[in-house]
């Protein structure tokens, strides 16, 4: 993947930023969230952001063709909080899935402010006050840190937050934040499924350290793929993506089986895959990302992949709330 410097842009076009944190000695940053038809999540996300002990430069949210009351939730934001800015984006021709977010995300970053720190932040999250002083602070401590995140619970059917796990080089995308140093070298980012572990790898392989900081917890209020069509079809396009990424046919194979003993549509990671391999589909054209994906895949390896898979789920007693601490009775 070439090297890129962020998305250029004519200064009238960049927005204006308070910078709190350079003014407090703190690295800065600046956060763009992609919406579309977000109204039931966008204003507990508000409420959230403006509860936040370290507020960001900028909070840009990029609208990609909402319906609903999504943008005239945005501009009360604006108009409440002076750090929010709201963009619309038309993406005209269909996209893959992934490719949206990502599309949106390229777009803010043209218009943001120069911060130290750049975050990808989905409108269906929550956190508490301390969520972003506490992850800037992890960059703070560690140069060499390029990509972070915190630990994502989900809601589970009998109504406890549980703790979400992935393997190997794991940073949750409903939250992810950029070094801005980091993200300039792997920019731009894949518009299409299966972007959120290729910029991982990407980092990983040009030397830069990337992680999920397990006790800082964030709420992602949608479970994964709630917006296809069926559960099968989820998966499928998780084994396309996996195809696109270069991964072992036995690795593949093991994932699907692992997956299709809790829920029977993930057989649709090997239909996928399959179908993918069949039709001779292209693959990520970064050999060093292959390269870097499949030495994690190797048979002398699966302990490890599958020891952070099966790690205890922890548990939150009660949902976060913005503006109150966990702790705090």
């Amino acid at each position: 993947m070439s090297e890129t410097p962020f998305l250029s842009r004519s200064a009238d076009e960049v927005l204006d930023g308070t910078e709190p944190g350079r003014r407090s000695g703190r690295l800065s940053y600046s956060v763009v969230t992609p919406v579309r038809n977000e109204a039931d999540n966008l204003r507990r996300l508000g409420a959230a952001m403006e509860a936040q002990r370290l507020r960001p430069a900028t909070w840009l949210i990029v609208d990609t063709g909402s319906s609903d009351d999504t943008l005239s939730i945005a501009r009360e934001l604006v108009a409440d909080q002076p750090y929010v800015s709201v963009r619309e984006l038309s993406l005209g021709d269909a996209m893959m899935r992934g490719g949206p977010i990502v599309r949106a995300f390229h777009f803010g970053l043209g218009l943001l402010p120069d911060c130290d720190i750049v975050v990808k932040l989905d409108a269906d999250t929550s956190f508490e006050p301390e969520y972003f002083d506490r992850l800037v602070a992890e960059f703070e401590k560690d140069e060499r840190l390029g990509i972070a995140s915190g630990s994502c619970y989900e809601e589970r059917p009998d109504g406890v937050w549980r703790q979400r796990h992935g393997t190997g080089a794991e940073v949750w995308g409903a939250s992810r934040a950029y070094r801005r140093s980091c993200l300039e070298k792997i920019l731009p980012l894949e518009e299409r499924m299966g972007w959120d572990t290729i910029d991982l790898v990407s980092a990983n392989v040009r030397g830069w350290k990337t992680r999920t900081v397990r006790d800082l917890p964030f709420l992602h209020h949608r479970r994964e793929g709630e917006r296809e069509l069926s559960r099968f079809s989820f998966f499928v396009k998780q084994g396309d993506a996996s195809h696109y990424m270069g991964y072992r046919p036995s690795y593949l194979a093991i994932r699907t089986l692992f997956h299709t003993y809790r829920d029977p549509a993930a057989i649709g990671i090997a239909w996928g895959y399959l179908t993918a391999a069949l039709q001779r589909k292209r693959r990520c054209t970064d050999g060093a990302v292959r390269t870097f994906i499949r030495s994690q895949q190797r048979m002398s390896r699966l302990h490890l992949r599958a020891t952070e898979a099966l790690r205890p789920r922890s548990a939150l007693a009660e949902p976060l709330r913005p503006g109150r601490r966990l702790n705090d009775g």
